[in-house]
């Protein structure tokens, strides 16, 4: 098994000191610490007990390195909460056991050093002190151990209760990408770039080609250690070395997080809930500039509060959107911390719940807890993240890789999550896409009624443009889906999609008297007319003439006709019957018969049709535009 063990406590209280007694390793690196004699960075260290392997991440106790303890704080499993016999309980003390508790440190020990410089009455008092601090916490049964790095007493007693609280972690099953956020990076000569961090979630392995994000610049797994030993790969949980290729030193920052491709993204809008401590002073308001330490990252933020008052009272808790000043990957579920712009405290810790989060209206505010409370409540479960996110997506629908994107869910798992759902019947998926059954019922409802007011409205026409009737339903959902709308409204025998149009399935066009009069008129003017058609406004006002009906009127029982196929459109001004025109076409085609030259021009054609140039030459056009013949020069090549 392999754990990671984070210590806490004040500066100068034996943190470092007593990982040295158990590995041997002294994690001061930096010449600084040793000049000083103070944990300014992080240090490292390994112990191998065999069956259990143990990183320890040694964190500075100094309150200005605060922020490079909450760097080391993220991803460990247990703290060993360090505080000097002979001072007991101080500030720093309290705001690093304060820092664990909001990062939710499931579990951990309390060791009392510096046990040889006191009396046994002052070693109560501490012991006092620890229990005041720790009481209705996560370490209020936790075991205090004292031990002396200099006599080495209680050093059996630490690996005892580092075996034992190893015990009580539960491995559960790495639902997540694969996520390792960077706390170091360093160049090795022969080697290049090398980067070290807690593999928060996912595996590892040499060879892999990831995401140094937020950048989004692509690298490769040259080389793995963990525990100090070169190895394949790495699996969650470990303190990991990494030496990448196809990227300098220079360019790796603390704070960026090592991704599998194409699996995050770069957010600064993130939904969350916090608790403020009691110790702040003022709360937490909108509008208010705060430092949030999230993985190995720190960026500065604006606070939204959540709620009618815009404002957290000390002691509370409620939702919040942070709106960071630079970008950053996280995840829901994921822990942080935020500490006051100036002077730098910790004020408050929280959890992500939506990390990839719009903006809010305060009109909406009431939906927007009601989702993200009911969220918090299911403990951020992987289903009902998955449900929310399809649900609030709407007609936009979504799919499967922005689910990824949104919840930091391998794909496989969240596959099995989809395919759950369609088979309850609970989403409908068209290709990619995906769409909350509700709203696709709802999106159908509105395509019929859609369909239904315009016969209601235009009783002669065929039907709604498909365009159209996007437009109107369904403008922002995207087009698989509604292909596959009309598919299942025709599958359903409620609506009959033809070409460009889309009409109920029981819809019949219906004239009036006057109207089918129209219509009639209009068919004999044409087929009187045969090659030599009026133009059409007085076609139409010779049909309706007398018969008392509106121009609109008129113009729609044309188009009737014109959909009909009866006629067609040569120009906007002159239409022909459909069977004059092929009669004409075979006449072209007995001309070209007759002998071995095809071509044809314009008096020919005045000729063969006994038709001015007036028609000669739109009909000529039409007929190189639906490929009957084909311009050559003066001439046309009669295909």
């Amino acid at each position: 098994m392999d754990i990671v063990i984070g210590t806490a406590g004040h500066i100068d209280h034996g943190k470092t000191s007593l990982v040295k007694s158990l590995t041997g390793v002294d994690a001061d690196r930096l010449p600084e610490e040793k000049q000083r004699g103070i944990t300014i960075d992080l240090g490292f260290a390994e112990l191998d007990l065999g069956d259990l392997h143990v990183g320890f991440v040694d964190v500075p106790g100094h309150e200005r390195f605060v922020k490079n303890m909450l760097a080391g704080a993220s991803g460990i499993d247990l703290v060993v909460l360090v505080v000097a016999a002979d001072e007991g309980v101080m500030p720093q003390t309290r705001e690093h056991f304060e820092i664990c508790r909001l990062l939710n440190v499931p579990s951990g020990f309390v060791v009392l050093t510096k046990s040889d410089l006191v009396d046994a009455e002052t070693l109560e008092l501490a012991n006092m002190d620890v229990a005041e601090l720790v009481d209705g916490s996560f370490l209020e049964v936790a075991p205090v151990i004292t031990f002396s790095s200099r006599t080495g007493s209680g050093t059996n007693e630490v690996i005892t209760a580092i075996r034992e609280t190893a015990a009580t972690i539960a491995r559960v099953e790495d639902e997540r990408v694969l996520r390792l956020p960077i706390d170091r990076s360093f160049s090795v000569r022969g080697f290049g770039a090398v980067v070290t961090g807690t593999l928060v979630s996912g595996k590892i392995a040499e060879g892999d080609e990831l995401e140094l994000m937020p950048t989004g610049k692509k690298v490769r797994v040259r080389g793995l250690q963990t525990h100090g030993k070169q190895v394949g790969s790495a699996r969650a949980g470990q303190r990991t070395a990494v030496n990448l290729a196809g990227i300098d030193h220079a360019n790796i920052e603390r704070g960026m997080t090592l991704c599998e491709n194409g699996a995050l993204q770069p957010t600064q809008v993130i939904d969350a809930r916090i608790e403020v401590l009691a110790s702040s002073r003022s709360g937490i308001r909108s509008r208010q500039r705060v430092r949030v330490h999230i993985g190995t990252a720190e960026v500065l933020a604006r606070v939204n509060v959540l709620n009618a008052a815009g404002s957290i009272t000390p002691g509370d808790s409620d939702l919040v959107q942070l709106r960071l000043e630079s970008p950053i990957v996280a995840v829901p579920g994921e822990r942080f911390i935020i500490r006051s712009y100036s002077p730098q405290v910790t004020i408050a810790g929280g959890i992500v719940i939506d990390a990839m989060a719009a903006r809010h209206r305060r009109k909406d505010l009431d939906d927007v807890r009601k989702r993200l409370l009911s969220l918090v409540e299911s403990g951020l479960d992987a289903a009902i993240q998955v449900t929310t996110i399809i649900e609030t997506a709407g007609q936009n629908a979504t799919t499967i890789d922005d689910l990824r994107v949104r919840t930091g869910i391998r794909r496989e798992h969240l596959d099995e999550l989809v395919a759950a759902m369609l088979k309850k019947g609970s989403v409908v998926a068209a290709g990619e896409y995906l769409m909350y059954a509700d709203i696709y019922r709802d999106l159908s409802a509105s395509a019929i009624k859609a369909v239904t007011d315009f016969h209601r409205q235009q009783p002669l026409e065929r039907g709604i443009g498909l365009e159209s009737l996007r437009d109107k339903v369904a403008k922002h959902t995207p087009s698989p889906f509604f292909k596959h709308l009309l598919a299942t409204l025709e599958a359903e025998n409620k609506l009959i999609a033809e070409s460009d149009t889309v009409r109920l399935a029981n819809h019949r066009s219906e004239f009036s008297p006057a109207e089918r009069q129209v219509r009639d008129r209009l068919s004999e003017i044409y087929r009187a007319a045969g090659f030599e058609v009026p133009r059409l406004e007085d076609a139409l006002t010779a049909a309706a003439t007398g018969l008392g009906l509106k121009p609109e009127q008129t113009r729609t029982v044309f188009k009737t006709f014109l959909n009909s196929g009866e006629i067609v459109k040569v120009t906007d001004e002159f239409y022909f019957l459909r069977s004059e025109i092929d009669r004409l076409i075979a006449m072209l085609k007995a001309h070209a018969e007759k002998g071995a030259d095809r071509t044809i021009d314009v008096p020919r054609f005045k000729e063969i049709a006994g038709v001015s140039r007036k028609y000669a030459i739109p009909l000529l056009e039409y007929f190189d535009r639906e490929r009957i013949t084909r311009r050559a020069g003066d001439k046309r090549i009669i295909l």
